[in-house]
């Protein structure tokens, strides 16, 4: 397949950025409906190979040539004007099934778009697809009852983590522009970082999350998977916004930069910068796990991308301490939100397979670790007075202490970010299931506080039976609150100053 347009020009999308889209519909070498089919075109071709996507939009053409025709008239409509576009399939879509990867819920389209998904089109996004994720968005492999095992571009027979997994091994693979995950513990965190992407974690209160088949309403966020910080900026930019039916979004009214994100994205942003490094997150949480063996390789690339940051004109400060990892552990809430916020998610739709957590769960139709999770997991059952359970109360106390004392500790420190890894274990081979002991999600998510995965480079897998693929590694940097344009900031100038993005070899 020849990936670049049907005209013939110059223009080639393997690794096309959005300026670079932009430059070409400016010149005239490039429309928006040659570069949805062009997109259409590689996800027939590489969708089997990784079970990546769900449901392809039938309408994205035609979305694509409208966008061509307002161009033509009056400019670009927003941000992300034409740009093909890869959602998570657990944001609600009004021309397209919404299933959080559940078989139950094939055919079940909900009457609106999520919010998000209205501040996408309304930023001229075209709607490509529905990327396959860990069902109902409940763990860290990425596999579905729905779309099956979702597989790492970069080594076939490993995990790219989750829960959007989907989204990433769609970017990573040049299979659309840009795409959206969710996060309530790692899920638009460790998929970029196993595979060489970029990631945001925005502030709560940044984005809403109306429309969102939810987790767990106090952690659970939306935020952009792309394959350059630039490319994430221009993707926040267009989801950010304040949302009337939900309150939360009321904290980031006025936060937002006037000149978007993208004008802080400074080549020399890293020059007299000062990033801690919380080491207590460098340490292997399970040395039983057979994949904790791989903790040395992460921390050896991190280790490298860490000079490359004091290169660029970067202090580090290191080691710096804020919550210990038991107490980042004790202030989980995930398993006590899940039954009540999915609930309620299906009592605001009508026409649902299904009524709650448990009548899915016990309809024999979820994948067999997800649904083992939610029946023998203590997940069920656990909603009905929550508001007056004293753990409960204890852990989301918790939280907000750590969320003080991380604040603290950057302002304290004159500290621009922390800095640790977004798993300490590599992708581990299928059928085995990534360790979620040794992820390092649970600052960001406990605390709201803004973060971004980059990459640090690529680390030999070792012991594969394809042979010693490389594979990626990536790390964090967490913010102040609100402090995106920061990050993306530093972000942009570790990215300038080295070359870590390869697309797959498979895939290319």
């Amino acid at each position: 397949m020849d990936d670049r347009t049907d005209d013939g020009g110059d223009f080639d999308l393997l690794e096309a950025t959005v300026g670079e889209i932009h430059a070409g519909f400016e010149s005239g070498t490039l429309t928006a409906e040659e570069l949805t089919e062009a997109y259409l075109d590689r996800i027939a071709e590489h969708a089997d190979a990784l079970n990546a996507v769900l449901t392809v939009n039938e309408d994205a053409t035609e979305r694509a040539g409208e966008l061509d025709e307002r161009f033509d008239e009056n400019g670009p409509v927003g941000p992300l004007h034409g740009i093909p576009t890869v959602i998570k399939d657990n944001h609600d879509t009004a021309d397209m099934p919404t299933t959080a990867g559940s078989e139950l819920f094939a055919e079940f389209v909900p009457d609106r778009d999520a919010f998000v998904v209205e501040q996408l089109r309304d930023a001229g996004a075209v709607i490509l697809a529905k990327a396959n994720l860990q069902e109902l968005s409940f763990g860290v492999d990425s596999v579905s009852s729905l779309g099956g095992e979702t597989r790492n571009p970069y080594a076939l027979d490993r995990r790219p983590s989750g829960s959007s997994g989907g989204t990433a091994a769609a970017v990573a693979s040049n299979l659309a522009a840009v795409g959206t995950g969710t996060d309530t513990c790692s899920s638009v965190r460790s998929p970029p970082a196993f595979t060489n992407l970029v990631g945001v974690r925005p502030t709560r209160g940044l984005v809403s999350r109306t429309g969102i088949v939810p987790l767990s309403a106090t952690q659970d966020t939306a935020g952009p998977i792309t394959r350059t910080v630039a490319d994430a900026a221009r993707t926040l930019e267009a989801m950010v916004g304040y949302d009337p039916e939900d309150p939360v979004t009321a904290l980031g009214v006025g936060e937002v930069p006037e000149e978007g994100y993208t004008s802080h994205l400074d080549p020399d942003g890293l020059e007299g910068a000062r990033i801690g490094v919380l080491r207590d997150l460098f340490e292997v949480s399970d040395p039983g796990n057979p994949a904790a063996d791989t903790g040395e390789a992460v921390v050896s690339t991190i280790e490298s991308a860490m000079a490359e940051l004091e290169g660029a004109g970067a202090t580090l400060v290191d080691p710096v301490e804020v919550a210990d990892e038991e107490f980042l552990d004790s202030a989980r809430v995930v398993g006590k939100e899940f039954e009540r916020d999915y609930d309620a998610y299906l009592a605001a739709h009508e026409g649902t397979p299904v009524d709650s957590l448990r009548e899915l769960a016990e309809s024999g139709t979820m994948a067999p670790s997800v649904e083992e999770r939610v029946l023998e997991g203590g997940i069920l059952g656990v909603a009905e007075g929550l508001d007056d359970d004293p753990e409960y109360q204890r852990a989301l106390a918790r939280r907000e202490t750590i969320r003080v004392e991380t604040v603290n500790r950057l302002i304290a420190d004159d500290l621009d970010a922390l800095l640790y890894p977004p798993s300490m274990a590599l992708p581990v081979e299928m059928p085995e299931h990534q360790p979620f002991s040794e992820m390092r999600c649970e600052l960001s998510a406990h605390t709201g506080l803004p973060s971004i995965v980059l990459r640090a480079g690529f680390t030999a897998a070792g012991g594969n039976e394809n042979g010693d693929e490389e594979l990626p590694v990536g790390f964090e940097l967490l913010g102040r609150p609100f402090d995106e344009p920061r990050l993306l900031e530093l972000a942009y100038a570790y990215e300038q100053a080295t070359g870590h993005r390869r697309p797959p070899e498979r895939f290319a």
